[in-house]
């Protein structure tokens, strides 16, 4: 390998690098289970939170609220999502500048909708978000298995912008980096991806046709893009298009946000 192509490589290696790590960062903040962290002023108090929106079954929700300053009197109201529930209080501890509350666990797929207000020292109630926060609850994920499976997906996404940035420049690897990309997204979405989601929410695909769960949609959609990019370039020796085409395919459904249309309980059609 000459020098120059050396170079290129290395230069695509970190692009590759660079919209890879941006694009799992981005999809890991705009999530529905990204926790929601924030300050705000409140009578002259810095108060920090940390509203979850993801919590394994079994396990209390922790709602965190700090201040600099003591003396904070909080309002926590929840009920669960999708039911005829009524709002319901819960009841906190204070510990110094902490106040600490807890939402009830719920079984896998079970959301609770909660929202937070503060009682300023003047008897003002002051919403601590713009619009309640949802939570939902799911099995515990053993750790040889969601590791695993992060790992290759983290790895099929880092090989698909490769592949796409190879075959732009007509790189005599693009073959090979299209057969890795394909495996990776076989083996970390298709064979492990069912096995968190049966861990997590007790079924093993809850995408089409049987659901509409994006992430397990999403994920089939950059398989088979990838699978006809690899099919067309072991038959023909030209798919650059289908190669960048399945690239971009797998860029775009990274960037959805991961968890989005998940599962959930419908409490209302489980009351009937």
């Amino acid at each position: 390998m000459s020098d120059n192509s050396k170079t290129q490589a290395f230069l695509l290696w970190v692009i590759t690098i660079i919209i890879t790590l941006a694009s799992v960062v981005y999809q890991r903040k705009t999530g529905p289970t990204y926790p929601v962290d924030s300050t705000m002023e409140v009578d002259g108090k810095v108060i920090s939170y940390h509203l979850p929106r993801s919590q394994n079954t079994g396990e209390s929700a922790e709602i965190i609220l700090e201040s600099d300053k003591p003396g904070m009197n909080l309002m926590l109201k929840w009920k669960r999502f999708k039911s005829h529930d009524t709002w319901q209080s819960v009841p906190y501890s204070t510990d110094s500048n902490e106040i600490i509350a807890q939402l009830p666990s719920q079984a896998p797929a079970g959301k609770i909708v909660y929202e937070l207000q503060l009682v300023s020292d003047s008897g003002k109630l002051i919403n601590i978000t713009e619009e309640p926060v949802i939570i939902r609850f799911k099995g515990a994920v053993p750790a040889y298995i969601l590791i695993p499976h992060i790992l290759f997906m983290f790895t099929a996404m880092l090989l698909a912008t490769r592949t796409g940035l190879a075959s732009y420049v007509e790189s005599p690897f693009t073959l090979r980096y299209t057969f890795l990309t394909g495996l990776f997204l076989m083996v970390g979405g298709l064979m492990l991806g069912p096995l968190v989601q049966k861990f997590a929410f007790d079924a093993y695909w809850t995408g089409w046709p049987w659901g509409h769960d994006l992430t397990d949609n999403k994920t089939a959609v950059a398989f088979i893009a990838w699978g006809l990019a690899f099919w067309q370039q072991k038959k023909t020796g030209k798919a650059k298009a289908w190669i960048i085409a399945a690239a971009v395919v797998t860029l775009a459904v990274y960037l959805i946000p991961h968890s989005a249309l998940g599962s959930e309980l419908d409490y209302t059609q489980m009351e009937q």
